[in-house]
C-alpha cells in the first residue's frame, strides 16, 4: 500500500508534468554520466563544459568569486575542475544551467527572483565561513534551487504570485500552504521534482522539498540528512540578513523558522546579529 508521501509524490509528478519544467540539459546529463564512470576523463569534461562559451565563462567567474575562497584563481575549465573536484563542478554547472533555463527576459518578477537569489547566495558564502563543522557541499546549489519551483509556476499560472525573500503570503499561513490552497501544488514540490530530474544530490533535493517544514525540521521529523538541515538553516539565516539589508525589516519567513535555524546553527539571535554586522561591513567593502 502506498504511503501518504508516495501518494503526494505521484500526484505532484503529474502536476509537474502538466506545468512542464525544463528538462535536464544534455550537457549536464553527459557530465553526470562521465562522473559516474570508474575512471572519469577530466580532459573530456573540460571540453564538454568549454564547448559552451557562455557556460564556461560563467563557471570561471563563479569559481573565482569569494564563495569558494580559492588561494589562486582558476584560468581555465580544466584547472577549475582540478581545484574544485568533480562534485563541486557538477553542482556549480547545475546552478548555472538553471539560470539559462529561466532567462527572465523583461519579466520584473524574474529579475526580482535572480536579484534576491544572487544576494542571498553571496551572504551565504560569507556566513558559512563562521562555522567549522558545516557541510558546505551543495550549499550554493541548494540556494539557487531552493525556490526554483516558483520559476516554473510563474510560467504555468498567469495569476501566480510568488513570495520572494521573506515576504508574507496572501493568507495567514505558510508559503506552501497558501500555494496549495490556490494551485493544488506548491513550489517546494515542483522544485523537488525539478531537482530530481536534473540529477542533483539527494540531500539537495530533500532540502528543496522540506525547506518550509520548520516544525518537523526542528525535531528532524522529516528524517533528512544533517547536511540538508544545515543547508536550509544557513540559507534561511542568509535570507533574513538580506531582507534586513534591503528593506530594513524582519523577514516574515525568519519569524517562522528562526527557532529551527538558530538551533541548527548552535547560536542565539544576538550571535547572528553580530555576524550579520560583520557581513554587512564585508559587503560594503566589496562594493567600494
Amino acid at each position: 500500500m502506498e504511503t501518504h508521501f508516495e501518494i503526494l509524490n505521484r500526484e505532484a509528478e503529474q502536476i509537474v508534468k502538466d506545468i512542464g519544467i525544463p528538462p535536464c540539459p544534455m550537457i549536464l546529463t553527459k557530465l553526470m554520466q562521465e562522473m559516474r564512470s570508474d575512471d572519469p576523463d577530466f580532459a573530456k569534461l573540460g571540453k564538454l563544459i568549454g564547448g559552451d562559451v557562455s557556460l564556461a565563462a560563467s563557471m570561471l567567474k563563479t569559481v573565482n568569486s569569494p564563495f569558494y575562497g580559492l588561494s589562486r584563481k582558476a584560468t581555465s575549465v580544466p584547472q577549475a575542475i582540478a581545484l574544485l573536484g568533480l562534485r563541486h563542478v557538477a553542482e556549480l554547472v547545475s546552478g548555472l544551467l538553471l539560470r539559462q533555463a529561466f532567462p527572465g527576459g523583461t519579466s520584473e518578477l524574474m529579475d526580482e527572483f535572480w536579484e534576491a537569489s544572487t544576494g542571498i547566495a553571496q551572504i551565504s558564502a560569507l556566513l558559512v565561513r563562521h562555522f567549522k563543522h558545516v557541510d558546505r557541499d551543495g550549499l550554493q546549489t541548494f540556494g539557487l534551487f531552493r525556490d526554483c519551483g516558483m520559476l516554473a509556476m510563474m510560467q504555468k499560472f498567469e495569476n501566480y504570485e510568488p513570495v520572494f525573500a521573506g515576504a508574507r503570503p496572501r493568507e495567514d499561513a505558510s508559503v506552501t500552504a497558501s500555494e496549495d490552497l490556490h494551485y493544488a501544488i506548491n513550489h517546494a514540490w515542483v522544485g523537488y521534482q525539478m531537482a530530481k530530474t536534473w540529477l542533483l544530490p539527494e540531500e539537495v533535493c530533500l532540502a528543496v522539498l522540506r525547506h518550509h517544514d520548520y516544525t518537523e525540521l526542528q525535531t528532524n521529523g522529516t528524517g533528512i540528512p544533517i547536511s540538508s538541515l544545515q543547508h536550509i538553516a544557513l540559507t534561511l539565516a542568509a535570507e533574513s540578513i538580506f531582507v534586513k539589508q534591503e528593506r530594513g525589516e524582519t523577514s516574515a519567513e525568519w519569524a517562522l523558522g528562526s527557532a529551527f535555524a538558530l538551533h541548527q546553527m548552535g547560536m542565539t539571535q544576538a550571535d547572528l546579529d553580530e555576524i550579520a554586522g560583520t557581513i554587512t561591513s564585508e559587503l560594503a567593502a566589496q562594493q567600494r
